[in-house]
């Protein structure tokens, strides 16, 4: 058995008329996120940390933006998928650590339901899921509120 971790990194702008979804979980809040799917920042992050872990490529070359099915698509439904693909491969979950960097609102209210809901999607308990919030400290495009951003590492077993 081996262990091997990925990578993955996410943004989003932040957009009238859209809902707010951090990890599955719809977050009251003015504005969501601008995407071609419902735009789950930390979903997407969480995917391609778990496909780079993989060596199974990323987010766009399995669910690409110019394909019509994945239009307003449920990113844990994506999310979903890919555990599909990698218990295919031979790989499982061991732990995802995420961080969520946003000026507002704040995450921390948020936090359970968030963690619960991407350990339903990966087929894990909570505890091997870790959910973090960050701000951008008022600089650039997340300080200024303008979009969110997000960061994950996978780590999985493979035999």
């Amino acid at each position: 058995m081996s262990t091997v971790s990925g990578i993955g990194w996410d943004s989003h702008r932040l957009v009238e008329g859209r809902p707010l979804i951090l990890g599955g979980v719809v977050i009251p809040f003015e504005r969501g996120l601008a995407g071609h799917s419902d735009a789950d920042v930390l979903a997407h992050a969480v995917v391609d940390a778990l496909l780079g872990a993989a060596g199974l490529g990323d987010i766009g070359q399995h669910f690409p933006d110019t394909d019509e099915r994945y239009r307003d698509a449920d990113s844990l439904g994506l999310l979903r998928k890919v555990i599909t693909l990698l218990t295919g491969h031979g790989f499982g979950v061991v732990h995802v650590d995420t961080t969520v960097i946003m000026e507002r609102p704040k995450v921390g209210p948020h936090r359970d339901a968030i963690r619960a809901a991407l350990a339903g999607a990966l087929g894990v308990g909570p505890g091997q899921v870790n959910v973090k919030a960050s701000t951008g400290e008022g600089m650039g495009f997340v300080g200024r509120g303008e979009g969110v951003a997000a960061l994950a590492v996978a780590t999985l077993t493979t035999e």
